[in-house]
């Protein structure tokens, strides 16, 4: 039976959370928290489902709609077999006519299925690729000539960052507050490579303390300035920012199938592919 989630099914959502934690191929978006009581204020704001067992005593499933960009998320599913398809059915019934988002794991075989018959699209994959610290942060040093900054105005920040041609569009729409008050975070770096007085790109840093991990959520090098080497300074000293810090032991980076160089340039760095994250969009006014 699908039904609406309560707040007694919390214990049962992480015990299917920590499931889907054991293996990378089950990996799908879902809830961040591991706790209770956190878990069940971060699905608040979330129309959540999900699937009892044929005996009613237990949740064996579990998916839910968030509010995502200019639409809504998929969160899930999480579960196997094949009810998974008739739990995102239902999901997004409560779409409204609005497109939604969903990621998993390029491997979850059974809920891109689950996807695809709920008249998702997939848009594009996204690989990760990680490496020690130590490894690349000993490569680290400025280019003659060049400095670096910690900060950017932000009419410089949305000039490189649109001219990088990367796809994520929605940061152009930040306001001067979003922007500061993003990079006024204390898990959040910008690393920008200067020539005098002009930006020929940034790296920006998350750094994830559970994972014992940096991430660079975004770099970019501006086209005219490509050819120079500038991708593998600043992964360098994103890696030499990261260590600083000692709770964290590797740095991870992504691509998007359509970004080559970005691929080139994280293999020749000597990062190696660990994950990869398939994006699927059902349209809105699209009926299932």
């Amino acid at each position: 039976m699908i039904r609406p989630m309560q707040s007694t099914d919390a214990a049962d959502l992480l015990a299917l959370l920590h499931w889907m934690d054991d293996a990378p191929e089950r990996e799908v978006f879902a809830p961040d928290a591991r706790d209770p009581a956190e878990l069940l204020l971060e699905c608040e704001d979330s129309r959540c489902l999900v699937m009892e067992d044929d005996a009613g005593e237990g949740v064996r499933a579990y998916c839910a709609l968030s509010p995502f960009r200019d639409g809504l998320v998929l969160e899930g599913p999480i579960g196997d077999g094949g009810h998974l398809r008739a739990l995102v059915g239902r999901a997004v019934d409560g779409a409204q006519g609005l497109p939604v988002y969903a990621f998993c794991a390029r491997d979850n075989q059974d809920v891109r299925d689950a996807l695809e018959a709920a008249g998702f699209a997939p848009m594009h994959t996204t690989d990760f690729y990680s490496a020690p610290l130590p490894d690349l942060s000993r490569r680290a040093a400025l280019p003659d000539g060049h400095t670096l900054r910690r900060t950017l105005p932000i009419a410089e920040y949305r000039a490189l960052y649109r001219a990088s041609e990367d796809t994520w569009a929605n940061r152009l729409d930040w306001t001067p507050e979003e922007y500061d008050a993003h990079f006024g975070r204390d898990d959040v770096r910008l690393l920008a490579l200067m020539r005098g007085s002009h930006a020929v790109g940034f790296a920006e840093l998350e750094f994830n303390p559970d994972a014992a991990r940096a991430d660079v959520t975004y770099l970019a090098v501006h086209p005219a300035e490509r050819g120079q080497r500038y991708g593998q300074h600043l992964l360098a000293l994103a890696a030499a920012e990261a260590q600083t810090h000692p709770e964290l032991r590797t740095l991870r980076v992504r691509a998007h199938d359509h970004m080559r160089p970005a691929r080139a340039l994280y293999t020749h760095a000597g990062l190696t592919h660990c994950r990869a994250v398939v994006t699927y969009l059902r349209d809105g006014d699209e009926d299932v």
